[in-house]
């Protein structure tokens, strides 16, 4: 067996965290190196990993980012609620580096991805476009990244966009659906891990595709798998599409 990949997770006591210690542990592919959280020393444990999964906080992307370019290191971004100044760092440093950038790391939500795209170009314009999510009470941001990801999908095939089109929920006299709007409703209640369901909606007639989470392990492994996917690739940007082969 080749000599396993050295990682540094960084985030490593949240949820998240404790879920990638619990099964990196179980893969002989993977070696952790470091487990980083706030308060300790990343820039040193850099140098001698091979890949670093970030879920600590999107707060924290611009040092995470310029330390991976330093040391050329293979990054997984597993945070969310990124700005658009955070989103276009992203893609600077992916010209030196590959970077796996995904608002989901679970093989279920990249499937509900795909099939997202295709009904919305089989059902055509006819139908209504709606996107509600549900999470625990501790997420802090809204829409989730998935929900978000979702619309920017509905957004592509209608030739939208997500800024201009997305409607933030409904309150009040709002007038008519538009034929142009997509609806995104976030839920936050309990300890939901993560539910997201895409509607379509016409006249005598709804289909509705539906992707429900119990455990945070699905994003985990994800995350893993798309680790072990770029740690060999070349500098660029990547989604789980593409470590899936889904493009």
């Amino acid at each position: 067996m080749s000599k396993p990949i050295e990682l540094i997770i960084n985030g490593a006591k949240g949820r998240m965290g404790q879920m990638l210690l619990s099964c990196a542990h179980g893969d002989p592919n993977l070696h952790i190196f470091a487990a980083i959280d706030a308060g300790d020393d990343f820039a040193a444990a850099v140098p001698g990993a091979d890949v670093i999964i970030d879920f600590s906080n999107h707060a924290t992307l611009e040092p995470v980012l310029a330390r991976c370019m330093e040391h050329q290191k293979t990054l997984v971004i597993g945070t969310t609620g990124h700005t658009d100044s955070q989103v276009a760092a992203v893609k600077h440093a992916a010209g030196q580096i590959p970077i796996v950038f995904a608002p989901n790391y679970s093989v279920g939500v990249n499937t509900l991805f795909w099939l997202t795209r295709k009904a919305a170009e089989i059902l055509g314009p006819g139908f209504d476009l709606e996107v509600v999510e549900m999470h625990h009470h501790l997420k802090k941001d809204a829409p989730s990244g998935t929900a978000k990801r979702l619309v920017e999908i509905l957004a592509e095939v209608r030739k939208l966009t997500y800024n201009e089109n997305a409607r933030h929920g409904r309150h009040g006299i709002v007038g008519e659906r538009t034929n142009s709007e997509i609806g995104v409703h976030a839920i936050r209640g309990g300890d939901v891990v993560g539910d997201h369901t895409v509607i379509y909606a016409a006249p005598g007639e709804r289909v509705e595709l539906t992707h429900k989470a119990s455990s945070r392990e699905t994003f985990a492994r994800g995350a893993l798998r798309a680790a072990l996917w770029a740690h060999d690739k070349p500098a660029g940007l990547y989604d789980m599409q593409d470590v899936l082969g889904l493009k």
